[in-house]
């Protein structure tokens, strides 16, 4: 491999699973739906999601913390401080002007917008509340995990849509190449299941309209699947030099060792019809790991359970992947967490190398017969050495990590 791999040396998660890697885990391995109808939802065209369980912002990080932060910092503030534990890194100890932080989200803070939009209409401008922009401003997300976490190197936001927590992710590793910092907090998270979102989504017949059977809803790669199930969270990863991770004994989970970005410079909301962006991002990626098709033993797909999606990335793994390594969604189970959904599964892919063990596609019941790959449809032993984690967006814009075992 070449000498830019970074090892992974931490994971956070909050997930539809549950808080923390743990339960997230156990319930992606178990192929266990979390779809549910969504009470926040009850007056839209479409009324379920994937929400997190039991998240309790007060008590995880204080209520006067809490009162000030959106929902979608939150959980990344939650998800690194697992993160920073795992890999037995100290911020009060850390040089932080030596830490970057690189996450990723689509939109911000968007139930911060809707509410105080409504205090406007209903009350004035005078009744606006000061913390709206600082509450709601996607730049937040890195902003505040710099003051939780005294990281005063590289700081920002990155937004490629659904794509944004692998282009985090992919954006760090570069930073620690290029010796810009030597710890990066890199990853993604999003908040954005609010009566709005949702009803945008919605109009372009986007979502999944399963509501007589909310956990049946999201379908990866299913013949029957109808769009996909939004769902919310966060995945952190602490990555650094593996040469660095090593000489401080620290555990070394996993390594990002390739990363191809492109455009499809093709729709606003439509993959290419050929894949012909995402085929080049993981064939970049692959040679940015001196690796090569064959060596692929495991894909964790974008899988989104969109008719069109599916079909597009299952083609391209077929004319690409000649070895046809297993591939799974997680999406059957979590949901989609849109801007989150690249860091939550590059995570999950950490743990698949890492536990030798590759999770189900959810739902998956009948494999649409247009599609010509291997799909998981039960946990899977496996002894993958080199895994691609595969991210789409709208506008086109795509992200490939190539994550090798420890």
């Amino acid at each position: 491999m070449p000498g830019n791999e970074v090892a992974v040396t931490g994971l956070g998660l909050v997930t539809p699973g549950g808080v923390g890697v743990g339960p997230s885990w156990t319930a992606v391995l178990e192929g266990r739906p979390t779809a549910a109808v969504d009470p926040a939802l009850e007056d839209g065209p479409v009324r379920i999601s994937c929400r997190v369980p039991g998240f309790d912002p007060d008590a995880l990080l204080g209520a006067r913390r809490a009162y000030r932060l959106d929902r979608f910092t939150q959980f990344a503030l939650v998800a690194a401080r697992e993160a920073i534990a795992d890999a037995g890194l100290d911020p009060e100890t850390w040089d932080g002007a030596r830490v970057g932080v690189v996450l990723g989200c689509a939109d911000g803070g968007p139930e911060t917008v809707e509410r105080q939009h409504h205090v406007l209409r209903d009350r004035g401008a005078a009744k606006v509340s000061p913390l709206l922009l600082p509450m709601q401003l996607p730049n937040m997300l890195a902003g505040q995990a710099a003051m939780e976490f005294r990281a005063s190197g590289p700081n920002l936001v990155v937004a490629t849509a659904c794509a944004s927590g692998a282009t985090a992710i992919g954006t760090a590793r570069d930073l620690l190449a290029l010796d810009r910092c030597d710890i990066v907090l890199a990853g993604g998270s999003e908040a954005m299941i609010t009566p709005l979102v949702m009803a945008g989504f919605a109009q372009m017949g986007a979502l999944s309209r399963r509501e007589d059977d909310p956990a049946g809803a999201s379908r990866p790669f299913d013949a029957d699947r109808d769009g996909f199930v939004a769902a919310e969270g966060a995945g952190v990863l602490v990555l650094e030099r593996t040469a660095d991770a090593r000489a401080r004994g620290a555990r070394v989970r996993g390594r990002i060792v390739g990363y191809g970005a492109t455009a499809d410079a093709h729709h606003m909301t439509s993959p290419h019809p050929e894949g012909a962006g995402l085929e080049q991002a993981l064939r970049a990626a692959l040679a940015d790991a001196g690796a090569g098709p064959a060596d692929v033993g495991h894909v964790n797909a974008h899988g989104t359970a969109t008719p069109l999606n599916d079909l597009v990335e299952a083609r391209v793994l077929s004319r690409m992947l000649t070895a046809r390594p297993l591939v799974t969604s997680t999406k059957g189970v979590t949901g989609h967490l849109l801007g989150a959904a690249g860091a939550v599964e590059a995570a999950l892919t950490v743990l698949t190398l890492e536990q030798g063990r590759v999770p189900p596609t959810a739902n998956l019941t009948r494999l649409d017969p247009r599609i010509d790959i291997d799909v998981a449809a039960a946990p899977t032993d496996t002894r993958a050495d080199l895994a691609l984690s595969n991210s789409c967006g709208f506008g086109g814009q795509n992200a490939a990590l190539a994550i090798a075992a420890a």
